[in-house]
């Protein structure tokens, strides 16, 4: 199989995808393989809202249009372009999967396949519904894919390279088991947004998709504010406040509910609206329907903090703050080439 076999694949994966990518799913009449496929995605979407209550219809179906829309050839054309990819002998590549968020590890999944090896998927309890569907999708569109996407629930054996995403703790963990491996390993990061007191209404409402999507549990999700010295954070409340329906999620709520507890027991300075909190702190990482947030009184010394902590970053949100900024409202839709924790999984895999 050549690599346009597998890339025109993954394009019809897209076109499939592209039917659930809103909350109220429309069938294609122009979607291949959809009498075979397309009763049973949308019962394995109904398993895995079942299954994870932060799974929501409306969060898979964003997760489900960004697939959708990065999956066209052009795209997979634009991303490979700078890459000799000509994979002689295959190699087998453990992928340890995290379940945050929706398919949160298809990216690794999608890079082992194209580059001409074979995974070996160990996904997180999490998320185990969607993916293993899809690549029997795959294998039926390409029949040359069967027999190189393998899923285990079992101690991983066998493998020649691993991708592994966890937590710090499981990242000590992986490095230590995975010593002997050419290994790619992820541990915690967070997203952070810079703003100086300029913004304008509509992008305090943009930023606001950043802290909410997916309920702020991916590393992408913005969890921490930088702000200039004696800050207004009325416009900023005004910005979010789109988002209050959040609330009415049970999972959310509970959370919103413990945390505002422990703060007020703590006698926590924060500001809330009844659905966000907002915390002066020095970390990165806050809790669910919490945001914290750190004043600055020069850029460029934020500048230098930033960049002396860049592995514990993985966007900056800005509006002409730095080079490799994300803008407000677009850090849940990366493109292919946007690589997690700024590591090149591609040129890692033509490596192995």
């Amino acid at each position: 199989m050549n690599l346009q076999q597998r890339i025109n694949a993954f394009v019809k994966l897209g076109e499939f995808l592209s039917q659930f990518s809103n909350e109220i799913i429309q069938k294609k009449e122009t979607v291949q393989y959809n009498e075979l496929f397309f009763d049973g995605f949308k019962h394995q979407l109904k398993l895995a809202e079942e299954h994870n209550g932060w799974f929501t219809k409306e969060n898979m179906a964003f997760a489900l249009k960004g697939w959708s829309e990065s999956l066209t050839s052009e795209n997979i054309n634009k991303w490979l372009s700078p890459y000799k990819i000509t994979t002689k002998s295959p190699k087998q590549v453990a992928i340890v999967m995290a379940g945050n968020i929706p398919l949160v590890g298809f990216h690794d999944f999608l890079s082992v396949l194209l580059c001409g090896h074979h995974t070996l998927v160990k996904q997180s309890s999490n998320d185990k519904h969607l993916l293993p569907y899809l690549a029997k999708y795959l294998e039926y569109g390409e029949p040359e894919f069967k027999g190189t996407m393998t899923f285990t629930e079992d101690k991983l054996e066998g493998f020649d390279a691993v991708i592994a995403t966890g937590s710090n703790n499981t990242a000590r963990y992986f490095e230590y088991y995975f010593k002997g491996k050419p290994s790619i390993i992820r541990n915690n990061r967070n997203s952070v947004a810079v703003l100086s007191g300029n913004e304008s209404l509509e992008e305090l409402q943009a930023l606001s998709e950043d802290i909410f999507r997916y309920y702020g549990l991916g590393c992408r999700n913005v969890s921490k504010l930088y702000v200039p010295k004696n800050y207004d954070f009325d416009l900023f409340f005004q910005g979010v406040y789109h988002w209050h329906p959040i609330i009415e999620q049970t999972k959310y709520a509970n959370n919103y509910d413990y945390n505002k507890a422990v703060y007020l027991m703590s006698e926590f300075d924060m500001l809330e609206n009844g659905f966000l909190m907002i915390k002066e702190d020095t970390s990165y990482a806050s809790p669910i329907a919490t945001v914290f947030y750190e004043f600055y009184d020069s850029k460029e010394l934020l500048k230098e903090k930033l960049k002396s902590e860049k592995d514990a970053i993985q966007c900056i949100v800005s509006n002409g703050f730095t080079e490799k900024e994300v803008a407000f409202g677009n850090t849940q839709k990366p493109q292919l080439w946007d690589y997690a924790d700024d590591v090149d999984s591609i040129e890692f895999l033509l490596s192995i």
